[in-house]
Parts: C-alpha cells; sequence; structure tokens
C-alpha cells in the first residue's frame, strides 16, 4: 500500500513563527497554528542493481560489506578490523570479521544481548555498550567473542522518547555518552537528560558536560583542535522547514538553548526559560550553531576522517548520516554528507558525499544511512538499519599530491 502525506493542524496559544524571529520579543498566547506533514517513502529491497546506482565523488567505491543483518545500528571497530554492531530491538552486539580480506564479511557472530543495546565503543581491550539506563562492559577476548558483561551502571536517565544513548571516547581518554530528551519539547525534570554526560568508566559518578541538546547522537572530536562536535535533531512539528537540524561546537559547561531557543537564535515559545530570564537573555548565554542543515534530516554518526586513503582535500573533513525525514511533505535526508572544515579547524559548509538511497522522486528508499566509522584501512563502514546492510566506502584513485590540498585549504 503507498504511503501517503496526512496533514497534521496543530493549534495553541503560541508566537506566529516568523514575527518571533524577527523581534524576540513574544507575545502573550497569540493564537497560532501551523500545518505539519508526515510522510514515509516506500521501502524498497537493497539489490545489487541499486546499491551499483548510489552516488559518490569519482574514485569513491561503495559496496556491500555484510547483507542479511537485522536492523544494524551503531558500529565500533577494534584496530585488528573486527566489527561490532548493535541491534536496539534485539539487545544484540555482533561480531563481524572480514578474514578474507576482501572487504567482506565472511564471520558473524553474535556476542553479546541485553535488553534494548544501542551505543558502542572500544578502548584498550574493553568494549563499552550502553542501553536505555544500564551500561556494561566485557573484555574482548583474542578471537574476537566478549567476556561476562559487567554492569557499571543501572540508573541513566529514563528514554522517553528519544531512548538511543551512544559512546565515544574522547581524546582526553574518558568515556562521553549522548542522552537524548524524553520529549519533542518539554521542560525537563531530569538534568541529566536532553545532555552529553562524561562518564567514569569504574562506574563511580558522572557529570553532564553539556546541556540543551534535544538529541545529539553523533559526536567526534576534531583530529587537528581537539575541538568537539556533535549534529543535534530539530524540533518536530514546527513546519517543514522548521526547525533545521544543528552542528554544534560542543563546549564543556555549554548549554545549546533546547527547549526555548532554537536553531540560530529563535524562541520557541511554548517553553520559556525556565531560569526566568527574557529569551534574549538566555539565548546570550546559550552557544549558537555553527551550521545548520535541513529540516528534518535526522542526523545519525558524525565522524571525522583520520586516516590517508582519501584524497588530501578531505584531510580533517567530517562525514554525517543523514538517516532521512518523516516529518515533512518532501522527503530529506536518506544520504551521507561531508562537512568541509577549513585549516582553522572550523567548519565552512556542507556537501553531498554519497546519495541515491531516495528514488523515485522521493517516493521510494532503500536504505536509511545510520552508524558510521572509520575501519583501520581508512575506508568508512556505514550500516542500514532499514534494509539490514553494512556498507563500505573506499577510495581507489591514485590521491593527489599534499600540496594540493594546502592549497585549496587556503582558498577557503
Amino acid at each position: 500500500m503507498p504511503q501517503s502525506i496526512f496533514p497534521l493542524l496543530l493549534a495553541a496559544a503560541l508566537l506566529p513563527t516568523l514575527p518571533a524571529a524577527a523581534q524576540n520579543v513574544p507575545p502573550e498566547a497569540t493564537p497560532f497554528q501551523m500545518t505539519g506533514n508526515i510522510y514515509l517513502p516506500n521501502k524498497l529491497p537493497a539489490t545489487p542493481e541499486r546499491v551499483a546506482s548510489l552516488q559518490a565523488p569519482p574514485g569513491f567505491v561503495i559496496s556491500p560489506y555484510a547483507t542479511g543483518l537485522d536492523m544494524p545500528r551503531m558500529l565500533a571497530v577494534a584496530p585488528g578490523g573486527d566489527v561490532y554492531v548493535s541491534n536496539r530491538v534485539k539487545g544484540t552486539v555482533t561480531l563481524l570479521r572480514d578474514a578474507n580480506h576482501d572487504g567482506k564479511a565472511d564471520v558473524v557472530q553474535q556476542v553479546a544481548q541485553k535488553p534494548h543495546l544501542h551505543g558502542l565503543a572500544l578502548k584498550d581491550g574493553k568494549l563499552y555498550m550502553a542501553a536505555i539506563r544500564e551500561l556494561y562492559v566485557a573484555d574482548v577476548q583474542p578471537d574476537g567473542t566478549l567476556g561476562a558483561l559487567k554492569t557499571l551502571y543501572t540508573d541513566l536517565p529514563d528514554a522517553g522518547q528519544h531512548a538511543n544513548r551512544t559512546l565515544r571516547f574522547g581524546p582526553d581518554g574518558q568515556l562521553y555518552l549522548s542522552v537524548g530528551s524524553t520529549c519533542n519539547a518539554c521542560d525537563e525534570g531530569n538534568p541529566e537528560n536532553a545532555t552529553l554526560l562524561r562518564i567514569k568508566t569504574d562506574g563511580s559518578g558522572r557529570t553532564v558536560y553539556a546541556r540543551g541538546l534535544r538529541n545529539t547522537i553523533g559526536f567526534d572530536w576534531h583530529p587537528s583542535t581537539g575541538q568537539l562536535f556533535g549534529m543535534d535533531h530539530g524540533i518536530d512539528w514546527l513546519g517543514d522547514e522548521a526547525q533545521l537540524e544543528e552542528l554544534n561546537q560542543i563546549k564543556e559547561n555549554g548549554h545549546y538553548g533546547w527547549p526555548s531557543i532554537i536553531a540560530d537564535g529563535q524562541p520557541y515559545p511554548a517553553n520559556k526559560p525556565k531560569s526566568g530570564d527574557s529569551y534574549q537573555q538566555f539565548d546570550a548565554k546559550c552557544v549558537r550553531p555553527a551550521l545548520l542543515y535541513k529540516a528534518h534530516s535526522a542526523p545519525l554518526a558524525l565522524t571525522f576522517n583520520r586516516a590517508q586513503l582519501f584524497p588530501p582535500t578531505y584531510e580533517n573533513d567530517a562525514f554525517v548520516t543523514m538517516h532521512g525525514s518523516w516529518n515533512r511533505a518532501q522527503p530529506a535526508g536518506y544520504k551521507i554528507v561531508r562537512v568541509h572544515f577549513n585549516d582553522r579547524g572550523q567548519p565552512e559548509r556542507f556537501e553531498d558525499f554519497v546519495t541515491g538511497w531516495l528514488v523515485e522522486g522521493g517516493k521510494a528508499e532503500f536504505g536509511r544511512p545510520c552508524a558510521l566509522v572509520q575501519a583501520p584501512d581508512g575506508s568508512l563502514l556505514v550500516s542500514d538499519d532499514d534494509n539490514g546492510v553494512i556498507y563500505r566506502i573506499s577510495y581507489n584513485a591514485p590521491r593527489q599530491a599534499p600540496v594540493q590540498k594546502a592549497q585549496v585549504k587556503t582558498k577557503g
């Protein structure tokens, strides 16, 4: 049965969006109406012909690394090349190994199972696994399997709308855990919701590193500057073109506005600042986004390029998976984008990197890019939790001389 658009009329005593953004002083209880859309493209199988139709810049090669998986979500790669993938529905972690070194996984073995396992991070021969309220750790055995799972935490915040905890070790050696909001837009009762937490790996405590982040699933540190960047999901039901997705430079003790300030400083009138500040006062205390991207694209993973496989112009650039929209009339996302960073370590622009999963003029799709990690050989591995595929993106054209990369960066 074909999917269709279902318009939903939302009425509330809210501020009209454009005057609010212009004045930044929302009048009280102004009647407000808005129409939101739900549109889910038809799902198609990832046939070899469709996979071959995916588009990437010249020299890049896209191939299936593993197929027939059941909703592969987050990925972690060991130094030797073993890949671990989570399934949040079944709560499993599966080991994938390319034993033949042909760019395809020929070992597929479940190595752990606990309810709601999702986020994965590897360090010092241990695999850390985040569920909704629990954090586990296990030793990685010589054959890639895991020892017994040890429970580190059982009191992470309740999930609500955003249950997908993600993990990453920072350059400081500490573990960071993203905790999304329990709602679309609300005043949270738990100060650890809508935050990025810094976690102690002995289970002894944690601190809020940054707050006001609605759902920052993908985050990573710039290889040269060490600055932390993350993609945050915008509020739904604000129309097709709002709220834009945010690329934030995440600073310790920074507040990123949610739910009172959205995008580039616009007030969200349904949630006045809990501090009692005016919108202007609260906005002045918040960190504005570094870049904005098309609304409802649903960014999931963010990973910086740290390898020498790709052309020099890709050095220290980031890649982001756009999982794909549901809350707009014309689909957005269903692709991987590149974030170009200048030689000062600051993001300048988004540009398409891999496209083609969205087909038939947006009426159908055969993939929703999810996790994205860089393998030891420099290739990118990308999970598709919609069709059970993990893709490998490699580069086989001759590399340009490094001096050409420097010239490009200077022009930027």
